[in-house]
């Protein structure tokens, strides 16, 4: 904590660390200490201090290219959007505004909390009032609450800065909130799947085919059904912040997050046992799970998701699939393949310790905690940037990293036209890391989180 940590990111890009071994998962008996050899801490968050973030003033994005929350094409207001839904999109954007708040904190503010919520009837001010503040566990401990009681709003934190090129960063969860099955049931405390009852919860206006047309807010589709929430996520940009849902999905490397949903969709996904090593159906399941995946640069999802989606490969001790692919004993599953499921009714007593590294060749995902069937253990699984063919998508931190081999071309359609991403992953490109943990999304997901520990490290051979 005594070097700065941007002189530490910049020593530990110019200094090689030893690749970790195989892409098999492992499992360890106890958490403690676990994956942290040879690694050098440089930074730590544990929330000791008062956050700054909730008294901050609200601001209204203007949208486009000038905002500072401006991304790509799949922005809010992208133009992808407007190409494939003509006017009928900017007709629905305009009966709402967003306001934001981007607040640093933590030593030297190597943190960034980015809070947003949507203002449906313009009245000048956000609808509700998501936030990140200070809170106490029972015995004392201090920890961050991550507060989303409306699903139309979001809240990430992320680094400040990008990334190191070689790197572990962690996360520990104390508590959550944003639905599963509690008791068996979806329904407890007054909520379904973690949403308060109000109608007319819905993906509005945000979906991957653009505008519906002749649709009001209250006739797109319900989102009750899939709750969720980012443990610890990797993209591929400096700075990330709640967003309409579908644009998240071109720009992730490496996830790690639960999708709490029992859609119709999901009826043959598959939820591993890591201590028999067996899938079972998820909709078996308490639906709290941890989905680890690696995002594919060579394959995306059209038919699901109009190609603004990335296809997914999965490792875990039940083995190893994409997503795009029937898995498990005569491919009996479809879907997401759960790494593990949580316990939430442990915690805060308890806790769920999450962390990504990067080091000169691939990443790797860690998870460690009580999860159920297993008890206290530690799950890892690794993917080199490129395996078997297969890339993570926008891996590259630098143009020198990648040859452009992996670039296409995409097409995305509309009820009005057509988008067209003539490059998906050029020659001379470079893509930063950076983590988020949270909600990213600003029409789905609501509830509340504590998160504890914070904790950036560099190789420990870095000077």
């Amino acid at each position: 904590m005594r070097r700065c940590w941007k002189a530490a990111m910049a020593a530990a890009g110019a200094t090689a660390v030893a690749a970790a071994s195989g892409a098999r998962p492992v499992a360890a008996q106890s958490a403690s200490g676990a994956g942290r050899d040879g690694w050098r801490l440089v930074a730590r968050e544990d929330f000791d201090r008062p956050l700054p973030v909730d008294g901050a003033p609200w601001r209204r994005d203007p949208h486009g290219p000038r905002s500072p929350w401006h991304v790509d094409a799949f922005d809010d207001d992208g133009e992808a959007w407007k190409k494939i839904s003509g006017p009928a999109f900017e007709r629905q954007l305009a009966t709402l505004n967003v306001f934001r708040k981007r607040v640093p904190f933590g030593r030297d503010g190597w943190l960034t909390a980015e809070i947003a919520a949507v203002d449906k009837d313009r009245d000048g001010r956000p609808d509700s009032r998501p936030g990140l503040a200070n809170a106490t566990l029972p015995d004392g401990q201090r920890v961050a609450r991550i507060s989303e009681p409306s699903w139309d709003a979001g809240v990430l934190i992320r680094p400040t800065r990008p990334l190191p090129r070689r790197y572990r960063v962690e996360m520990t969860l104390r508590g959550i909130d944003f639905g599963g099955k509690r008791g068996g049931t979806f329904d407890y405390g007054g909520r379904h799947n973690g949403y308060t009852r109000e109608p007319c919860k819905t993906r509005f206006p945000w979906t991957f085919w653009g505008a519906l047309e002749g649709k009001t807010r209250c006739e797109y589709p319900d989102v009750t059904r899939e709750n969720g929430f980012y443990y610890l996520t990797i993209l591929d940009y400096p700075t990330p912040a709640p967003h309409g849902n579908p644009g998240i999905h071109f720009r992730r490397k490496v996830i790690m997050d639960g999708y709490y949903s029992d859609d119709d969709r999901w009826k043959n996904a598959g939820t591993c046992n890591p201590k028999t090593r067996r899938i079972y159906r998820t909709f078996d399941g308490t639906f709290n799970g941890v989905n680890a995946l690696f995002v594919r640069g060579d394959k995306f999802r059209e038919a699901a998701n109009n190609n603004v989606s990335n296809e997914y490969y999965i490792k875990t001790p039940c083995g190893n699939v994409s997503m795009d692919r029937p898995y498990g004993p005569g491919g009996r599953f479809q879907g997401h393949l759960t790494s593990v499921e949580l316990r939430p009714e442990l915690l805060p007593r308890a806790a769920y310790r999450f962390a990504v590294e990067r080091d000169n060749s691939g990443y790797t995902l860690e998870m460690s905690g009580p999860f159920r069937h297993t008890g206290q253990t530690t799950l890892r699984v690794r993917h080199e940037f490129v395996e078997d063919g297969r890339p993570i998508w926008h891996y590259n931190q630098t143009p020198g990293e990648y040859d452009g081999r992996f670039d296409r071309r995409l097409v995305h359609t509309g009820p009005a036209g057509t988008h067209i991403t003539e490059h998906t992953w050029p020659k001379g490109s470079a893509y930063p890391d950076s983590f988020i943990i949270g909600d990213p999304h600003l029409n789905y997901y609501e509830g509340s989180a504590l998160v504890d520990d914070i904790r950036l490290y560099v190789p420990d051979n870095a000077r």
